[in-house]
């Protein structure tokens, strides 16, 4: 276990050696944690849980805790908080990125329309360009291709690419589908390719190359 005193300590180190997971306050002298916080999930790909004191009125605020969730943290615990409470969240946090691989047959490259997935090599080709998603991204991307063309509920999503304790955190899968539209879609605005059944949840549409270009 390694600790830094400042930002800028802390991402050199984490270059340096990079950690199985990070705990980040976000109420920092000086700079900004959030930004800490987005350099941390999308340059090093690191899990971090934000531990913080930062409170109004003596509660946490949903606000903030959004905000953590949409700048990329996969956990968000307030001060004061049992230490076997962190522990456990840690344990939840780390398994999801260590889950283990499905056995050899069991892996296969997935295509669905101009989308082609790859999970062994952890590739994604989109009209034959290769796409860069992060980890969850692309876990989340996979699940629904697994089933194309049919709705998967939000909760079905965050047990599958999450886990079971995740179930009713709705807000999670909601960022990360942003996320996806943003990398996947012509106009995240207006998507075809991963679209929502409003109250039931959002399926993968096939999208040839003759559509893509049409569009």
């Amino acid at each position: 276990m390694s600790t830094a005193e400042s930002a800028e300590d802390a991402l050199a180190l984490a270059h340096r050696d990079l950690p199985d997971l990070a705990l980040l306050e976000i109420v920092l002298p000086e700079v900004d944690g959030y930004e800490v916080l987005r350099r941390f999930r999308y340059h090093l790909d690191v899990p971090v849980i934000v531990v913080t004191g930062r409170h109004r009125e003596g509660r946490r605020t949903e606000m903030d805790e959004v905000l953590c969730l949409e700048m990329g943290a996969d956990d968000y615990v307030t001060r004061p908080f049992e230490f076997e409470v962190l522990a456990a969240r840690i344990k939840v946090v780390l398994r999801r990125y260590r889950r283990e691989a499905p056995p050899a047959a069991e892996v296969t490259s997935l295509v669905v329309g101009d989308l082609e997935i790859d999970p062994a090599a952890h590739i994604v080709r989109l009209g034959g360009q290769t796409i860069g998603l992060p980890p969850r991204e692309f876990e989340l991307l996979y699940a629904l291709a697994l089933e194309p063309g049919h709705v998967l509920s939000v909760n079905k999503l965050l047990a599958r690419v999450w886990g079971a304790e995740y179930v009713g955190n709705h807000q999670i899968v909601y960022v990360h589908i942003r996320w996806l539209r943003d990398l996947l879609e012509n106009d995240a605005a207006r998507p075809q390719r991963i679209v929502t059944v409003r109250g039931v949840g959002y399926k993968l549409v096939p999208q040839d190359l003759e559509d893509e270009s049409a569009a």
